[in-house]
């Protein structure tokens, strides 16, 4: 993925269309910045903006703690994590992260493999 230039903001865009049950879609560069996207219109984010930072810088360190094991185990394709309020993926693209959050009772099959089409 890392030779192709992406349009961050229409994947994001493309990404929140994808499914009702969607919250956010966003690319956070390696320090820990959102670069494009966000919460989706209408939507009452679970947590507040200073979450939001600590949230994407915590989001950017575990990106680049994760390469450590890239020679072991090869590249990280996507991250996933459910939590009882929402479902989070981060996929790398870049050398920065798509981050996409969705209710937890998403069909997070169905979700992940049309984003990652999306982003090949």
């Amino acid at each position: 993925m890392s030779d192709k230039i992406y349009d961050y903001s229409k994947i994001c865009d493309s990404i929140k269309k994808l499914d009702s049950k969607i919250r956010f879609a966003g690319v956070i560069n390696e320090r820990g910045k959102l670069v494009a996207g966000g919460m989706k219109e209408g939507i009452e984010p679970l947590e507040s903006e200073k979450d939001d930072e600590m949230l994407f810088m915590e989001l950017a360190l575990r990106v680049r703690m994760r390469k450590e094991f890239d020679k072991q185990l090869g590249k990280v394709k996507f991250a996933m994590a459910l939590r009882e309020k929402a479902l989070a993926m981060s996929f790398p693209i870049n050398g920065d992260v798509l981050y996409v959050y969705s209710d937890p009772d998403v069909d997070f099959k169905e979700l992940l493999t049309k984003i990652r089409a999306l982003v090949k």
